[in-house]
């Protein structure tokens, strides 16, 4: 959701994840003192690499007498792929491609840290027509199995539709902006800042964003579930700099806007642009507030769409036989799927710690 992100999507995961599975290790059990984490270039992810190179992880790292190294990935769906095997300890995801790249490659998986959530950042745009309930008949543009997809299948069953009212074009998120422009496009759906970018155009529309389904595009900091049972001071030490990175960057006062402005520039944008993509994107920026959201019974109802989606969109494999054959477990302890084959977790255990000043 911003102008360099290469492909925040999870097109072909399930074949992704099949060629990584025969030789996927999880991350070794036993403690160990250093660590490796990547991410990709995102406005909810950001602050990871600031705080990289401001020296925040560093100092939390060091209070647990241990190295952590912060890559940034070129390629978002190549950074899990690579968590997936066992190369790096976490990664930045959203929490639909961690069901469908690790859980569903057999890697047990923890949500470390639900960062934020799209409150905007994704929209679909008519050309021409002002009510979502037009885009019946009509081809859509879109990048298919990425989080637009899931977007637009959730759009379309507000007003009663489903995929086979529409034709779907699969389009990539670099192409979005002069596609719309042709006049063979009349529907399309986008995430910011190319969104924006269509959406100034005279004749464009934007009938319904991400707002109207709050929680369900989440992005995160994955890691494996064994690594932090065996390592909780890893889990600790994310935690304490991501949530002091989070304070700053939503600080209002010049040190705040002095680190967005280098995360704006770190992501090809300027302050006002990376502003701009913040205000679509709904930041936990304390520990209570983090707490709240992956406590929040209603999760459970929000994941629930994610998990039917993917299931029916093929990315939990060709040997998938139902919806339930992967476990998703809840920060509270309760189990969408399998309760003998959990793969994903949420956890609220070291956020709780970040709130009560544990850390």
């Amino acid at each position: 959701m911003t102008s360099r992100l290469p492909s925040k999507l999870s097109f072909g995961l399930a074949a992704l994840a099949a060629s990584v599975l025969p030789f996927a290790v999880p991350a070794a059990a036993a403690p160990k003192k250093e660590f490796n984490v990547c991410w990709t270039i995102y406005a909810g992810w950001m602050p990871w690499g600031y705080a990289s190179d401001t020296g925040i992880v560093k100092k939390w790292a060091d209070k647990y007498g241990l190295t952590i190294n912060v890559t940034q990935v070129g390629d978002y769906v190549e950074c899990i792929n690579q968590f997936t095997a066992g190369k790096f300890d976490a990664a930045t995801s959203t929490t639909m491609d961690a069901l469908a790249i690790p859980a569903v490659g057999g890697v047990d998986t923890t949500v470390l840290i639900a960062g934020d959530y799209s409150n905007g950042n994704d929209g679909l745009i008519l050309k021409g027509k002002t009510k979502l309930e037009d885009i019946k008949g009509q081809k859509v543009n879109l990048l298919e199995l990425s989080v637009s997809h899931y977007f637009l299948a959730r759009a379309l069953s507000t007003v009663g539709l489903t995929e086979k009212d529409i034709t779907i074009v699969n389009t990539t998120d670099a192409d979005w902006v002069s596609a719309y422009k042709t006049g063979d496009v009349t529907a399309i759906v986008a995430w910011n800042p190319m969104l924006a970018e269509i959406d100034a155009d005279d004749d464009a529309n934007l009938v319904i964003t991400s707002t109207s389904f709050p929680g369900e595009i989440v992005d995160a900091l994955i890691t494996n579930t064994a690594l932090i049972k065996e390592n909780p001071d890893f889990a600790k030490a994310l935690t304490g700099a991501w949530f002091e990175v989070v304070a700053l960057t939503v600080d209002t006062g010049d040190k705040g806007r002095a680190a967005r402005a280098t995360m704006g520039k770190a992501s090809g944008t300027d302050l006002a642009g990376f502003d701009a993509q913040l205000a679509t994107t709904k930041l936990f920026t304390t520990p209570k507030e983090a707490v709240e959201f992956i406590t929040d019974p209603k999760d459970k109802d929000r994941f629930d769409y994610v998990r039917k989606f993917s299931f029916e969109k093929g990315l939990f494999g060709q040997s998938a036989k139902s919806v339930d054959d992967i476990g998703i477990e809840f920060a509270d302890g309760s189990i969408l799927g399998s309760k003998d084959n959990v793969k994903l977790r949420f956890t609220a255990e070291f956020k709780k710690l970040a709130a009560e000043e544990k850390l």
